[in-house]
């Protein structure tokens, strides 16, 4: 199997022919919020800003911050990643022994909406999800046809399958970081590598993931899975598959699959086999993965407070995912066509690549 990341090579969760339409004609069409993973309580030593960006990447605004405001690179704390191509809130935070300093802070594109105090530096994965807000423009009519989808997707849930943006311009991260994983790759940068080599474990989980949905245990798990639960997080490993399958079909629990590494063993009994076979089909071995920590991903989520408002050239459709998915999982199963989006160009092939296009963030680049 190729390691260029391909739509079509992925099973689908919803029938039907798709609504078709475009992406992205202008930046307002795609709107991210970034949902804050806890409460500010307003007092403590770090300043939060709630930024609306249009244009600029995070990374850029970053940046611009340490410049304009005398900072250092690492007295910034971000929670996501999001990417210049739309328009998106999202929140910051700098030490508050600068906040006089912040007035005079400006950037074409760029608005501080409000500030506030908290006791803590805000830390990569430090949110809840990404709320979307995606115009699909030449679409006329097919506002029903989405809307019948979406349902779908909020009722059974939607594959949770690394986007394009995990693979990079091309979709050939995953290529490069395999020479990685053979020592044959002449990078030396250990950021980049890292980034390169988890597009490799995105590549393996995804094949995973498309084996359930082309064998019809989507909403199913097997023997030897280790399902997570989805309102505490809980991981357990599935002994009798056919008494979890029906908490599955309940929505309660989800199959979880590997990012495989040192500290997340392979899958084993029936789901390790679905799992090597995935793996094989690459040419791969668990022990390529060494260099890994490992990790474990829900298979599916289910999109929240979702919508669909019809426009006269198409629609416009909302919904809520939980951080580290990709909004493109959702708009694949509706449009039913390819919806890559441009990948980030501050640095070819690094994870600020990684989901910012459409509001997910790199909560799995330490992998």
């Amino acid at each position: 199997m190729s390691l260029v990341f391909n739509w079509a090579a992925l099973g689908q969760r919803s029938e039907g022919p798709g609504t078709g339409g475009t992406l992205r004609r202008e930046p307002q069409d795609f709107r991210v919020e970034e949902v804050p993973a806890y409460a500010f309580s307003g007092e403590g030593s770090h300043l939060y800003l709630h930024v609306e960006k249009t244009g600029h990447t995070t990374a850029h605004v970053v940046r611009e911050l340490c410049t304009q405001l005398g900072l250092r690179d690492r007295d910034v704390g971000v929670a996501g990643l999001k990417d210049r191509h739309a328009v998106t809130t999202q929140w910051l935070s700098v030490p508050a022994k600068h906040e006089a300093r912040l007035g005079t802070f400006a950037l074409d594109g760029v608005q501080i909406l409000e500030t506030i105090r908290h006791g803590n530096k805000l830390g990569m994965g430090h949110l809840r999800g990404n709320r979307f807000v995606v115009r699909v423009r030449d679409a006329a009519g097919q506002a029903p046809a989405a809307e019948a989808t979406l349902r779908t997707l909020v009722e059974g849930g939607v594959p949770n399958y690394f986007g394009p943006q995990r693979f990079g311009l091309g979709g050939l991260n995953a290529e490069e970081g395999l020479r990685v994983l053979r020592g044959e790759s002449a990078l030396r940068d250990p950021r980049v590598r890292r980034f390169l080599t988890s597009s490799v474990q995105s590549a393996v989980f995804n094949a995973a993931l498309s084996l359930r949905l082309e064998r019809g245990i989507f909403a199913a798990v097997l023997a030897g899975d280790m399902a997570k639960k989805h309102a505490t997080g809980g991981v357990f490993l599935v002994e009798d598959a056919a008494a979890e399958s029906l908490r599955a079909a309940a929505g309660e629990i989800s199959a979880t699959g590997t990012l495989l590494g040192r500290k997340a063993r392979p899958l084993t009994q029936d789901a390790g086999e679905l799992e090597a076979e995935a793996l094989a089909s690459f040419g791969l071995t668990p022990a390529a993965f060494q260099s890994r920590l490992g990790d474990r991903r829900f298979t599916r989520v289910f999109p929240e407070d979702a919508a669909v408002e019809a426009t006269e050239d198409g629609f416009v459709v909302a919904f809520t995912l939980p951080k580290g998915s990709f909004a493109t999982s959702v708009l694949r199963e509706i449009m039913k066509s390819d919806v890559d989006f441009t990948a980030l160009e501050d640095t070819p092939g690094s994870p600020a690549d990684e989901g910012a296009a459409d509001g997910a963030t790199t909560d799995q680049e330490e992998s």
